[in-house]
């Protein structure tokens, strides 16, 4: 059957309004525009670029190789999310939160669900290995007043810059994990050592391809909190020490002023351990909109 009269023909002007005009139209289902969207966007990249059919085939096999390399122990979908900022930018849109409040960052690859909770004042760090560290922190809400009870859930990497979970044959089961429950005052205090910052994995197609352009793959030392209490918002983000030499190329865009503290000596401590002190804010959670 022939076009209709009035139908655009595919060209290099009307390609991606082709494909558009052939999605169906009806309302309450984003679906089709936002795959109008998608195409128009990927072929205003190609008008740009222009690129040759061989360079076109080295796109669809440099996603075919992430693809290949996502399994049950790695996404590397995710570390292409991440890196490109499309994941901060998600976070960013979807957890405004007002002024005074702890922002939000990406909850990264290396969390687990299974984290183990342990009595406040104890130690995460099961094999002992590295430079001390005091962590202490305050869950508030935004008018100062505390939480009491609220959950808060810890992981880092070691002082190789490595988690757990990457190394399951070298540091034992949940390593520097932790979740523990503020007190009356909202307070958690807990003992680990101090984290080392660490490129993100370039052994995969998306580290191969950021690699080769030239792209900082450092993530500055950091802890990673998921704090959580009912009735508000759950606060899902990182601190980061202020000494480290890659605080402004963080390769997943968490670092936030109000994330970057001082992991300063223990004042008259003859160990060398250090300390970090550092107040969770939390907003109240929005009530559900009744249908």
């Amino acid at each position: 059957m022939p076009p209709a009269a009035d139908a655009l023909i595919f060209s290099e002007a009307t390609s991606s309004d082709v494909f558009a005009e052939r999605m169906p139209s009806g309302k309450g289902d984003q679906l089709p525009s936002l795959m109008a969207a998608v195409a128009k966007h990927t072929h205003e990249l190609i008008k740009e670029f222009r690129p040759t059919q061989d360079d076109w085939r080295r796109v669809i096999a440099f996603l075919t190789e992430v693809g290949h390399a996502s399994d049950e122990r790695r996404q590397e979908w995710v570390l292409l999310s991440d890196l490109i900022g499309a994941s901060a930018l998600v976070e960013e849109i979807n957890s405004r939160r007002p002024k005074g409040a702890t922002p939000n960052t990406i909850r990264g690859p290396f969390f687990r669900s299974d984290v183990p909770e342990r009595p406040l004042g104890s130690s995460i760090s099961l094999d002992g290995v590295g430079e001390p560290l005091c962590v202490s922190a305050r869950i508030i809400d935004l008018d100062g007043h505390p939480i009491p009870s609220a959950e808060l859930i810890t992981w880092q990497a070691n002082a190789q810059g490595l988690y757990e979970n990457q190394q399951p044959d070298l540091q034992p089961e949940h390593n520097l994990r932790g979740l523990f429950r503020a007190d009356a005052d909202g307070s958690v205090n807990y003992r680990t050592v101090m984290p080392k910052g660490y490129s993100v994995p370039d052994d995969g197609p998306v580290g191969h391809l950021l690699a080769a352009a030239g792209y900082p793959l450092h993530r500055p030392a950091h802890l990673h909190f998921v704090v959580r209490a009912l009735g508000f918002e759950t606060i899902t983000t990182h601190v980061y020490d202020q000494n480290d030499p890659h605080l402004h190329e963080d390769a997943l865009f968490g670092v936030k002023p109000e994330l970057v503290l001082d992991f300063c000596p223990v004042s008259g401590d003859v160990s060398q351990m250090k300390q970090v002190d550092f107040t969770f804010v939390m907003v109240r959670a929005r009530p559900e909109k009744t249908k």
